[in-house]
């Protein structure tokens, strides 16, 4: 597992249907009904390569949700070619993948190092690890749990926040939108572009295009305390 694979995702062509979020490549395909939805499922699980492959595939009434991954940095050569599989078989059932409905929420648990407790929110929230430091919901409903590892040096001003990552053309609409709704920005990063926003009680959310919209190194959200 690495940067590389994402990276190399991204950078590979006919996967535009793609988003690469927190947790890995998604496509979001709308679909007529919930039948046809449950069809294009059927005819998703079918493509090889996809069984024991940990894809996760959430069937609603007008769309069909299928995650390549659970985690961003799980994300292999292998899921490129599973990608380009699934958008054919989608557009044979007439399904049109829709980027703005993608999106990955995380909730990140801020603590410096010898009071990070990851054991106790998997156990209380009923999650499994993916990596050292989350949990994820092993119904694949809820959010990812992050364990942000503070330096001894930072203060701990905020021991949680919200992470939202979207797709890199839609991520200044939907702070246009937070914004309208009386949020407040408070901090901007570039590369890629990140906001830090707050309601007006000064909960915070870090809201970004990460890492479909990476054009340099490392997560916006690593600094979003």
């Amino acid at each position: 597992m690495s940067e590389q694979g994402w990276r190399d995702f991204l950078a590979a062509e006919n996967v535009g249907d793609w988003v690469v979020l927190h947790g890995g490549a998604m496509a979001v395909f709308r679909v007529l009904s919930l039948g046809a939805a449950a069809r294009l499922a059927d005819a998703v699980a079918q493509v090889p390569g996809m069984e024991g492959a940990g894809v996760l595939i959430t069937i609603a009434d007008d769309q069909l949700t299928v995650r390549l991954t659970r985690g961003v940095w799980q994300l292999e050569p292998r899921h490129v070619e599973l990608a380009r599989a699934v958008s054919t078989v989608a557009r044979r059932h007439g399904a049109v993948a829709d980027r703005a409905r993608a999106q990955e929420v995380q909730f990140a648990i801020a603590a410096h190092p010898e009071t990070v407790d990851v054991g106790f929110w998997r156990a209380v929230l009923g999650y499994a690890e993916l990596a050292g430091d989350n949990a994820v919901d092993p119904l694949g409903h809820g959010s990812t749990v992050w364990m942000q590892d503070l330096d001894e040096a930072t203060p701990l001003r905020h021991a949680m926040h919200v992470d939202v990552s979207v797709a890199r053309e839609h991520v200044q609409a939907r702070l246009a939108a937070a914004l309208a709704a009386g949020g407040r920005i408070v901090h901007h990063w570039n590369a890629p572009e990140a906001w830090t926003l707050a309601d007006r009680a000064g909960n915070r959310v870090c809201l970004c295009a990460w890492p479909d919209g990476a054009t340099g190194s490392g997560s916006a959200t690593a600094e979003s305390r």
